[in-house]
This record gives C-alpha cells, structure tokens and sequence, in this order.
C-alpha cells in the first residue's frame, strides 16, 4: 500500500501502518524523533510498536548523527536463513528428536558454551580472519574489556526471548532453516555504556526524550561509538554463522548427504552509512530490513505463523526498508497474564516446540497477523517464499 504522511516537526513521518492502529506511545515517540535536530528522514514499518528509545519498527536517517538507544541495546540481532536439498518425506513423523539434537548443539537463553567454539572445526562456517576480529575486542570501551572470554563462549549461541532457530518447509516441502538472534551479552553492555555515554552530552540536555541523545560527528564520543557498534554487528554476523555451522553438523549427521544451498542474512537493529536525496546519513533500522533493489531478506511471524522470504523493490521513500517481522501487538507481562499452556499448546499445534509457560509469552496470539503486515508493504517488497515452521527452538 502507499504511505500515508503525518506531519512532523522537522521532518514527516511516513508511515506503512494505519496510523489509527498505532498506540499512543508509539505515535508520541515518532513525534519525538521528528524533533530531533539532526533528524533527515523517519520512515515507519508496518509492524510498529512502542520500544526503548524509538519504536520497533522504525527507520531513522539522521545527518552526521546517532542515537545509540533508538539502535537498541541488541545490536546487531537479525536473520539467517538457509535453504537444503532435504525434502520432507526424509523427515520423521516425531521430530523431537530433531529438536533435542538442535538444543544440545545450540545454546539457548542465558547459556554459553562450555569453552568457545572453534570456527575452523566447524565445515560450514563461512566466516573468515577469526583472529582479526577478537584481536579488536581489545580497542572495545574499557568498560567490557574483562568480557571476552564470555564473550567467545556466547559466540554459536541463541539467547532467549523472541530469538529462535527453527526448520521449516516451503510450498513446495523442501526445507529450511532459519534462526533468529544478535550480539548477545556484548552487544548489550557496548551498547548500556554508549546510551550512558550520550546522555550526559551537553547538546542532548533539551531533547524531547533523552533515550534520543545522540554522538554527533567528529567527535570522540561518536569514533568510540561507531567502533563499538560496527563491532558488535560483525559479532551478531558471526554469531549467526556459527550457529548455522552447528545446525548444518546436525542436519548431515540425521539426514546423511543434506546439502546446505541459498543461505539468505540480514540484520535488522543496525546501522549504516547510505546516502539519500544526495545527503549523507546515517541509517538505524530498529525492527527493519534493508530492502534495497534485489536484496533478499527474511520476516517472520510468530511461532506458527511461519517466515516469508522478500525480495527488496529499493522503495527510497522507506530509505530502501521493510518490516522485520509480525511486530507485537501485547506485551510479554500482558501476554502472560492473558495465556495459559493449553493456549499455547493449541496455538502451536504441528509445531515441534517447548510448550510450557516459559515461553507463553511467544505465543502467536501476542503478535500482530503477519500476513497483514506483507500485504501493507507490497511497494517495499515482493514475495519469494513462504515458509512453515515444523520445528521451533527457544529459549
């Protein structure tokens, strides 16, 4: 559907969600973003909501300026998913086995690895200059310089909350895997520090919202920041390529021969340098894919309403973005409170997944109708695939 525009104070706010639908936090926090000074652009996906620091669902283009806690504190967190040569008919009637290996191979919510994964052990990890990298944990802000060895050990692992690792058939049963996860513990420290960080600048003391403080270019403050926060992606990278080793292992050793093919990636709380109206800015997708001309990307739903794989269209009025996923419609108190197990075990019916109370706030009634959320962005992307879940991990 075409946008619809909202008057703002610096800039309008272009919104693929009915505005009538948005609640009124949500819509005081995209006014508070169009106050900011630095603000160029604000574009708004249509599985919005109210988050910390600016709404989930939210693309904000700023010129020489970010605001770390509009980022978020799980930087980096985004989708992997990758198509097999593994048809359904290969797969069991009871896939609890399935689950079971994935979940010891993958460690979910606040576990870690025992000791750290070695990458090069690991066939199908694409990534490379492994020593590079960590060799950078030692120019990250002094305040998480004690982590790495946690650090190291979280790396290969899911984290809990709306991350999760699942396999899934398309239309024509042929299987995926898709998983869903970040920066882990790192991401949020780096990024706890920097909102600290901004927050007692002098030039943020008269924002509408302090959680917008923004480092500004040239400065100390912002070079620190940028490092952190390209690091911290490049850690939520990995950390998704690791994992698909580990699953790529599982699925050879239950279905001898399994080949893994087209393998999609995107984040989806980032930032990036791209360029607009012939001014260059600095993009925050907080909860939106990049959907540039031809770029493949990943939304998914709740924990049965399956992924739809998208193909950008490289709309410059959503700064070339796309919705994330389903977008909560409840939050996760009120969804505990609403829900029982038997609710989520109806919900998830088909669906080889935990089942208990630990995870009812996951539960598909608390998100918004993803097939809603496609067809309001049928000017941002276009429709590959549709995905099933018949196995779902979390944490």
């Amino acid at each position: 559907m075409p946008y619809t525009e909202i008057p703002g104070d610096r800039v309008p706010i272009r919104m693929w969600a009915a505005p009538e639908e948005v609640e009124g936090a949500a819509m005081e926090q995209l006014r508070n973003v169009t106050r900011v000074p630095w603000v160029h652009g604000l574009a708004v996906m249509p599985d919005v909501h109210y988050g910390k620091g600016a709404t989930v669902g939210s693309v904000i283009a700023m010129r020489d300026a970010v605001s770390p806690a509009a980022v978020g504190v799980d930087i980096g967190c985004g989708m992997t998913a990758v198509r097999t040569d593994l048809t359904a008919e290969r797969l069991p009637d009871d896939l609890r086995r399935l689950r079971s290996a994935l979940e010891a191979v993958v460690p979910v919510g606040f576990q870690a690895h025992e000791e750290p994964v070695d990458p090069d052990s690991v066939p199908a990890v694409r990534s490379t200059e492994w020593s590079a990298f960590w060799d950078g944990f030692e120019d990250l802000a002094p305040a998480v310089r004690s982590r790495r060895a946690r650090a190291q050990r979280q790396m290969g692992t899911l984290g809990g909350g709306n991350h999760f690792l699942e396999v899934c058939l398309d239309d024509e049963d042929t299987v995926w895997v898709v998983l869903h996860s970040g920066s882990r513990n790192i991401g949020k420290e780096l990024a706890d520090h920097h909102i600290e960080q901004a927050r007692g600048l002098p030039h943020n003391q008269d924002l509408p919202d302090r959680d917008l403080a923004v480092f500004v270019g040239g400065t100390p403050e912002m070079e620190a920041y940028r490092r952190d926060l390209f690091w911290a992606q490049e850690y939520a990278r990995r950390n998704r390529d690791v994992m698909m080793g580990l699953v790529h292992q599982v699925m050879t050793e239950q279905f001898p021969g399994t080949r893994f093919e087209q393998r999609i990636s995107c984040h989806h709380n980032y930032v990036a340098e791209e360029t607009y109206d012939g001014v260059d800015v600095l993009v925050t997708r907080k909860g939106a894919i990049r959907a540039g001309a031809g770029d493949l990307g990943i939304i998914p739903g709740s924990m049965a309403a399956g992924t739809y794989i998208v193909r950008g269209l490289g709309n410059p009025a959503s700064f070339n973005s796309a919705a994330h996923g389903a977008g909560r419609r409840m939050s996760r108190n009120k969804a505990r409170k609403t829900f029982t197990r038997q609710d989520l075990v109806e919900q998830t019916r088909g669906v080889e997944s935990r089942k208990d109370l630990g995870v009812v706030d996951e539960i598909p009634a608390a998100y918004k109708d993803l097939e809603s959320v496609i067809e309001a962005q049928t000017d941002l992307v276009e429709v590959v695939a549709h995905l099933r879940q018949v196995v779902c991990v979390k944490g």
